[in-house]
């Protein structure tokens, strides 16, 4: 009966004890299970841990630039006419606009169009180049701008004349580069002399090389 009894005793403390451990077990599981989820949630919101979300700065240089303006986006361009208005013949220059991105060619054959075609205001500016001249082809290559013309260019007129239109031809074909040398052909063949007076021209030619050699 007394051995009963101690089996009784054992029995309710073993249980008793593994109830505890149990307990023990149990809650420090939950603890841990807290303190996870608390670090899970302050990772997705860090507002709650009283840490800041960094904010992050557009780049400096994307935040300053801006788009060219429509003037860094063109070049211009010159139509050389001539102003009679005074005692002397001055070439003065019409500009133009036109986009960067153009084809060099394609603007000058457009320049020469229109300086072979007249100015628009006889009043204020003139030219020599004998109407029905024609612009029969044009190239820009690494050693200068080529021009072909029709016939037509190299009639009438006296020397003055002969020297004011070859002036307005190298001043327009250069006027993307005020250095560029120009060659002037006629139907093909290189310009050698220029009017029945004989105006010998050199090829090719610069606008300083003309400003040195001949007179308006």
């Amino acid at each position: 009966m007394q051995d009963r009894k101690q089996n009784s005793r054992f029995s309710l403390a073993w249980i008793a004890g593994l109830v505890g451990v149990v307990i023990l077990v149990g809650g420090g599981t939950a603890w841990w299970a807290k303190q996870s989820l608390n670090k899970t949630d302050n990772l997705v919101n860090p507002s709650k841990t009283g840490s800041k979300t960094e904010q992050i700065e557009p780049n400096q240089t994307d935040k300053n630039s801006q788009k060219p303006s429509i003037e860094e986006q063109q070049r211009k361009l010159e139509i050389a006419w001539l102003d009679t208005s005074g005692t002397s013949v001055k070439v003065v220059s019409k500009t133009k606009s036109f986009p960067k991105s153009a084809d060099k060619k394609v603007v000058l054959e457009d320049a020469f169009k229109q300086l072979l075609t007249g100015p628009e205001n006889a009043a204020e500016y003139t030219t020599t180049i004998p109407e029905g001249t024609q612009l029969m082809d044009l190239e820009v290559t690494s050693e200068g701008v080529k021009v072909n013309l029709s016939q037509q260019f190299v009639t009438g007129g006296g020397s003055a004349s002969m020297s004011s239109r070859l002036a307005q031809v190298i001043y327009t074909a250069s006027s993307l580069n005020g250095d560029t040398p120009v060659w002037i052909n006629v139907e093909g063949k290189p310009l050698e002399n220029l009017g029945g007076e004989g105006v010998t021209i050199s090829q090719p030619m610069t606008r300083q090389e003309f400003d040195n050699n001949f007179k308006l």
